[in-house]
């Protein structure tokens, strides 16, 4: 028989009463009833004057079975013929069981699609197929997964769920111990039983391998698309089909999207990425992000302040800078955040004390000094132009206070006016601008502000 003979195979180098195969973890009863085939597979080698069955191992004694072992043996043998048997000719029949009980108890089940119906069948039927070999040939190595998985295309983990197949699988499962005492011969009923429970466990891990695979693979094209999503935001290429890519990782459409970006810190990429999935998540915030070179760039979406958006993910940046781009309203738009980032992250070396994490607008000087055009822009239309709109009074009195080393009465003196003059001026400053004249920081943003004004208006006039 093709199962004795190859257990008498495996005799001749493992001891007598070593288990094998798939049912080696299995219960005592299952170790009991690999030592009792074993024994059938010496005694079979024996009677056709098989040489390697009286070989001895070295240093040891090959065993002597006794007439009623052989005779044990060779009836357990017997049955488990007739069981399989019994078992080829039921296997049609309880896989129509099992679909039946699918339908009956499982609801997501009925309200699939046929195609998708078909599929499960078929894994079903392939579930009991895989058995039956796995019951003719247990010590033979099995690949269950491509057994019973092979039958249905890829496309079946997307369409049910890791639970939904733990389902299907149970209920088959559950079809095949309700028939053990019809399939299986007179007496092996315990053997079966307990074989059933070893292959359950087999396609378990069977399961978990395939979806396991599924999820690498899912997640590897994920984070390829999403670098790519975060790469078009930066480099300026986004249109339409940013959206949807971004839309197939889950990217919702939040009101408010800014770009965080500072340096990424050493070690695995993909580690950095889930570290800040899991943050976001706590957060609940949405993200998009990408470990690009050196910069982890991170795009939140949420309605949350900036900067304490950007405090909840900022322990995942190596040490050093972390910039804010300015808050926009769509993922479109997140590419004129992105470059506010960029830039600000280029001009943070000259601000050493820069808080962290930074607003990219607060960083206009060091951006405008840096040679960015569009921080040039911004501080001429947010600070120059309503000043000069205002009045050449504010202007002029704001430079003047600038230049005497921010002092009233120097003010006023170069002025000819009143110091509470000159102090109302500086509150209009700051309702204009936003910035007050009298703190260092937007003194200095000022100035900046001041001098591009002014070389923008002498450039126009030249």
């Amino acid at each position: 028989m093709p199962a004795a003979s190859a257990n008498a195979k495996n005799d001749q180098s493992d001891p007598p009463d070593d288990t094998v195969g798939v049912a080696q973890p299995a219960a005592p009863g299952a170790a009991r009833a690999g030592a009792t085939r074993s024994a059938a597979a010496r005694s079979g080698a024996a009677a056709k004057g098989g040489k390697a069955a009286a070989a001895p191992r070295a240093g040891r004694a090959a065993p002597r079975l006794t007439a009623q072992e052989r005779k044990l043996a060779a009836d357990r043998a017997e049955r488990r013929v007739a069981t399989l048997k019994r078992l080829e000719k039921s296997s049609g029949k309880l896989a129509s069981a099992a679909i039946a009980r699918m339908d009956d108890q499982l609801g997501w089940y009925r309200r699939m699609p046929p195609e998708h119906r078909s599929w499960i069948g078929l894994v079903a039927q392939a579930g009991i197929a895989a058995f039956t070999e796995w019951y003719r040939h247990p010590d033979a190595p099995q690949a269950i997964s491509t057994d019973v998985f092979g039958t249905a295309p890829r496309e079946l983990t997307r369409a049910i769920t890791l639970r939904q197949t733990v389902e299907l699988i149970r209920t088959t499962i559950e079809v095949m111990e309700e028939a053990i005492e019809e399939v299986a011969a007179p007496g092996d009923e315990a053997d079966m039983r307990e074989s059933v429970l070893v292959y359950a466990r087999e396609i378990a891990f069977a399961t978990a391998q395939v979806y396991a695979q599924a999820a690498e693979a899912r997640g590897a094209w994920d984070a390829r698309l999403e670098a790519l999503v975060v790469n078009s935001l930066l480099s300026g290429d986004a249109d339409e089909g940013v959206l949807s890519r971004a839309a197939a990782l889950g990217w919702g459409q939040p009101s408010q999207v800014r770009v965080v970006m500072g340096s990424a810190p050493d070690g695995d990429s993909e580690l950095v990425v889930e570290a800040i999935r899991r943050a976001a998540r706590y957060a609940k915030l949405h993200v998009l992000t990408g470990v690009l070179g050196k910069r982890l760039v991170v795009v939140v979406g949420g309605d949350k302040e900036p900067v304490h958006a950007a405090r909840a993910l900022i322990g995942q940046f190596a040490p050093g800078p972390v910039v804010v781009g300015p808050t926009v309203g769509d993922l479109l738009s997140a590419t004129r955040s992105a470059h506010a980032a960029a830039a600000g992250l280029r001009a943070c070396a000259a601000w050493p004390d820069a808080p962290r994490p930074v607003l990219a607008d607060d960083l206009l000087p060091e951006r405008a000094l840096a040679g960015d055009k569009a921080a040039r822009r911004q501080l001429v239309e947010e600070i120059y132009t309503p000043l000069d709109e205002a009045g050449s009074a504010l202007l002029e009195t704001l430079s003047v206070y600038l230049e005497q080393a921010s002092s009233l009465e120097g003010a006023a003196r170069m002025l000819f006016v009143h110091p509470n003059t000159v102090r109302y001026r500086l509150r209009r400053v700051t309702d204009v601008t936003g910035y007050a004249p009298s703190d260092v920081r937007s003194a200095f943003t000022l100035r900046i502000a001041l001098a591009l004004g002014r070389l923008g208006t002498v450039g126009e006039q030249n």
